[in-house]
């Protein structure tokens, strides 16, 4: 049984590669990468594996039974650059998809939910048995702006008091390395979040509790927000989504309380202040 992994050299692929190899042999494993020698210190076969190459990609899957497709991370290109992994598992007899989509992706008002709701569908349509893992924010999407939090003297955003039930990274990988190698995951949908919310004034206050420092929360209009990011040398397309994203956090849509992910891994997911520890 072989499982491949897309993006194996990215921020999540890279931990899902380790988790996996807790579970199955390293013979076991393939890492999908566009640029092959950044997986070469994985200690795992490495295939190139480009996206917009339907050919490339039947033969990179070839003899592969299960796949972690993680998305995309080319915004805007991501719903037809799955659909032409999709078709090319099909090609190549991939029998199990598992895909990390995002929290309730069929009603949240993020802007990023429409190319995985297309992938979510085209997956469904292939006939390849599927696990689709709806993934929530990444706690690390907040912290790493702890750095410039401290140096500015307030957490910026436009999140108002929305409720935010992020989780690690490394929970979420942990999650998808657990779904593949467990059958009983066949067919379903999960909404993944952390365990418990809160808010971007309380985790100013929890940045402050560990640093001694007064780091209070500002919230900004999205327009405000968009501007101080550009400032930053943030491209104007990106700061004006990160902003908009805080706009949807202030409506909840970042929210779960159905603690699946914590379920699916059987353990609780990383908190907090773990979390703002290991930024700082």
């Amino acid at each position: 049984m072989k499982i491949a992994v897309t993006g194996a050299t990215g921020q999540l692929g890279t931990i899902v590669v380790e988790e996996l190899k807790k579970r199955v042999p390293n013979e076991n494993i393939v890492a999908l990468v566009r640029t092959p020698e950044k997986a070469s210190a994985q200690g795992i076969e490495v295939r190139t594996f480009d996206y917009t190459k339907p050919q490339v990609m039947i033969e990179a899957l070839a003899g592969i039974d299960r796949l972690i497709l993680i998305s995309s991370n080319e915004i805007g290109q991501r719903a037809s650059q799955h659909f032409n992994v999709i078709e090319a598992a099909g090609r190549a007899g991939v029998k199990w998809i598992v895909y990390t989509s995002l929290l309730h992706a069929d009603s949240t008002t993020l802007n990023l939910a429409g190319e995985h709701m297309t992938t979510e569908e085209a997956l469904k349509a292939s006939g390849i048995d599927y696990t689709i893992l709806r993934n929530g924010w990444y706690t690390e999407n907040y912290t790493g702006s702890i750095r410039g939090a401290l140096a500015g003297g307030a957490f910026i955003g436009s999140a108002g008091n929305g409720k935010i039930s992020s989780a690690a990274r490394a929970d979420y990988a942990e999650a998808a390395a657990l779904a593949i190698t467990d059958e009983s995951h066949m067919g379903k949908v999960y909404e993944l979040a952390g365990d418990d919310y809160y808010t971007l004034a309380g985790l100013a206050a929890e940045i402050s509790n560990q640093t001694g420092k007064n780091i209070p929360y500002r919230n900004l209009t999205e327009a405000e927000y968009t501007k101080i990011l550009e400032s930053f040398d943030i491209p104007a397309g990106l700061a004006s989504a990160i902003a908009s994203w805080d706009v949807s956090a202030s409506k909840d849509d970042l929210f779960d309380d159905s603690r699946q992910l914590s379920l699916l891994l059987g353990r609780p997911t990383t908190s907090l202040s773990e979390s703002v520890k290991a930024a700082l």
